[in-house]
């Protein structure tokens, strides 16, 4: 293979490529050999067709897998020697090509931009530690006693009152008529709740063990049977017990009950509970800090596929007049995201950071964690969605390469109560602009970076385009 790099024009590279007829011809050989085992046609035992009656038959379907095979490894080599990393699809033009003949084709390719970092230590950013008072503590854990109500059966003379818990047993009619799950038995109601059929509860107050009721309210939108929707339900309730809720004491036992080892290590995990909330916020803002200084880093040229692409997902669903007027600034957010992209990517690569396997099975768990009573559907979601398990993949990659860039930089350290981490994040929050990026370490085929605005728009990838693009397209 003889390779030529001609019409160098900034990054856009054409890569003339020749290969002998000689090389193309052992390809076909072996792949004759190939099928030869396995072909059957009619007066030759297998394996033993002649090559000939294999070419007449098969000759120009398997010209055009030979040819395929060729590109792809022969363009992977060609950009691997020459060092070029492709910032895109390359596009192959075939010039010559045939059988019998020399292989010279092509490979018009756009290279990502050599990247310089140099002064990632000079970076600096603010790094939070939020103090919390053990008066928030307690309260905190107050709150969680509150939602833990412990309700006790109350003499039967006693009547409901709202916030009490009412059991009852019912039967229900519409227009005289019972209908598929009219019956119910030991169901339970806190009232002033509103939880069950709007309406229902507030009947109940007053209500006092052993007594019979009859409750009147119409069906909901939601209801089951669709045909009694909106129609006036007649619910005959036997009251079988009234509980109000005891207070429940905050001690060791409170604490047992919670998981914890006594009312000391619960106080411990809520305090740090609390401080991890506003950590994670006040990282965010931190990380922020990095990434707009990233920005100031200089990069000769940006590829203008590359503007072009961010460009279409920034402008996904506008109208064309909405497009043009707002083009320049598209291209400038785009150029802003593409060179963070570039510079991140960089970074990760000089410091030959990898995302492992466990570390991609971890962040699945946080978020089956977080989602409890839905394990099975969050694996299956991942299972049956690559992309979003490469997002995650993505957004590991990122935050390692942030982390690590972290430890390098300059922290400006700042201890901080918990009134004054509301105040920072609400200005920040009041001041912010959407800038969220996302990087991938394995989207490089891909050519996209995707970043999650509110959950929003897909935007394209950059930082993981730098490594080899294996996939070519033939003009």
């Amino acid at each position: 293979m003889k390779v030529t790099v001609e019409n160098k024009k900034g990054l856009n590279k054409d890569l003339k490529v020749f290969i002998d007829k000689k090389t193309i011809s052992t390809y076909m050989n072996d792949k004759y050999e190939e099928i030869k085992k396995t072909v059957a046609i009619k007066g030759f035992r297998p394996g033993k067709v002649p090559k000939d009656i294999l070419k007449k038959q098969f000759g120009k379907a398997i010209f055009g897998e030979v040819l395929d095979k060729v590109l792809k490894e022969t363009t992977t080599k060609a950009l691997d020697e020459n060092k070029i990393k492709p910032a895109g699809q390359p596009k192959i033009d075939l010039k010559t090509y045939g059988e019998d003949k020399d292989l010279e084709y092509i490979i018009s390719v756009t290279e990502f931009p050599k990247v310089e970092i140099k002064s990632i230590e000079n970076i600096k950013f603010d790094e939070y530690n939020v103090t919390i008072d053990s008066a928030e503590t307690d309260k905190r854990i107050k709150e969680i006693a509150k939602n833990q109500k412990n309700f006790i059966e109350v003499d039967p003379a006693k009547v409901a009152n709202e916030g009490d818990l009412v059991i009852f047993d019912y039967k229900a009619t519409v227009d005289g008529k019972e209908f598929k799950g009219s019956e119910g038995k030991n169901t339970q109601l806190e009232l002033g709740k509103d939880l069950f059929i709007k309406g229902f509860d507030k009947q109940l107050i007053k209500v006092k063990k052993n007594e019979t009721i009859n409750v009147e309210v119409n069906l909901p939108e939601n209801f089951p049977e669709k045909e009694l929707t909106g129609k006036k339900a007649i619910f005959v309730c036997k009251i079988t017990a009234v509980k109000k809720a005891k207070e429940i004491k905050i001690d060791d036992e409170f604490a047992r009950n919670l998981g914890t080892k006594d009312l000391i290590d619960l106080k411990k995990l809520i305090s740090k509970q609390i401080n991890d909330e506003y950590k994670n916020s006040l990282d965010a803002l931190g990380k922020n800090q990095i990434l707009k200084e990233i920005e100031k880093f200089k990069v000769d040229e940006i590829p203008e596929n590359l503007i072009e692409e961010e460009v279409k997902i920034l402008s996904q669903g506008m109208k064309e007049d909405e497009i043009k007027n707002k083009k320049k600034e598209f291209e400038e957010i785009a150029k802003k995201r593409i060179k963070v992209g570039l510079i991140l990517n960089e970074f990760g690569e000089q410091n030959k950071i990898k995302v492992e396997e466990h570390e991609i099975q971890s962040e699945v768990q946080k978020q089956i964690r977080m989602m409890p009573g839905q394990e099975k559907m969050v694996m299956e979601f991942y299972e049956k969605n690559p992309s979003a398990l490469a997002s995650l993949r993505g957004n590991v990659y990122e935050e390692k390469i942030i982390n690590l860039i972290k430890s390098k930089a300059k922290a400006n350290k700042k201890n901080i109560t918990k009134n004054e981490a509301e105040k920072i994040l609400k200005e920040a929050n009041e001041h912010s602009h959407p800038h969220k990026h996302s990087h991938k370490e394995n989207d490089i085929k891909k050519t996209q970076l995707k970043t999650k605005p509110q959950q929003a728009k897909k935007t394209k990838s950059i930082a993981s385009k730098t490594k080899k693009t294996k996939k070519v397209s033939k003009k």
